[in-house]
């Protein structure tokens, strides 16, 4: 079974859809996209990343299912005394890394920080639908990160993602286990870039996923189109 996350092309936020340079950048990802097996595509209702996968349905003649729970994770939390909300994946690096509950896979949901926003219920709502979809395939998740394969379970199938930078890391940290803090703030994966998690059945019947690619633009490369460092607070490195 292999999930196929795919960030957006380089962001106009002000229209939430793409700019000139994202355009360009979906249409290489589309010639990419049109070489694979893929059992389903779905994507996030928001514009930048529905523009993204309109260019690779036409491209694969295939249709895409729309689902709420894959828009950005803005889902808002306010800081004590603070005037104002903000995404709670945006923390200085001299915050969060003492911040030990924000590392904890288990308890960084329920800090008093996040429980501002009720984080935990949307992380929830992400998990369970990302559960739903790999049930309709045979894998139902049993605690643990790990699923239950079913004997007439589609090992083989490929279903791809349209979504965000947030939402990704959500889905990854509820597959792997892994806090969703450490990612936001540890991980940078570039507009339109690829993601895959494939799951490892090394005790027959049970599951768990491994990330074998993470944040791949080859298809900017070998389109001689540079790599976007929107969102990142450095230059994306080129080469």
């Amino acid at each position: 079974m292999r999930i196929i996350l795919i960030r957006h092309a380089e962001p106009d936020y002000s229209v939430d859809s793409l700019t000139e340079k994202g355009f360009r950048e979906a249409e290489l990802l589309s010639k990419r996209v049109k070489n694979w097996e893929v059992d389903r595509f779905f994507a996030s209702p928001l514009g930048r990343a529905q523009a993204t996968a309109a260019i690779s349905m036409k491209a694969c003649q295939a249709e895409v299912t729309t689902l709420d729970w894959l828009q950005e994770f803005y889902y808002p939390i306010r800081e004590e005394g603070a005037d104002k909300t903000r995404i709670a994946w945006d923390f200085m690096p001299a915050y969060f890394t003492k911040q030990d509950a924000l590392h904890d896979k288990d308890k960084w949901m329920y800090t008093e920080l996040m429980k501002t926003g009720d984080l935990a219920k949307y992380y929830e709502m992400v998990g369970n639908g990302l559960n739903e979809i790999l049930a309709e395939y045979g894998y139902r998740a049993c605690g643990g990160g790990l699923y239950a394969v079913e004997e007439t379970a589609k090992r083989d199938a490929t279903i791809v993602f349209f979504c965000h930078l947030g939402v990704s890391f959500v889905m990854l940290s509820h597959l792997l286990g892994i806090a969703a803090p450490s990612l936001w703030q540890g991980f940078f994966v570039a507009p339109s870039s690829v993601t895959v998690a494939a799951s490892e059945e090394r005790i027959a019947g049970e599951a768990a996923f491994r990330v074998q690619m993470m944040g791949d633009t080859r298809h900017l490369y070998e389109g001689g189109e540079p790599i976007s460092s929107s969102g990142y607070f450095t230059d994306a490195f080129q080469k």
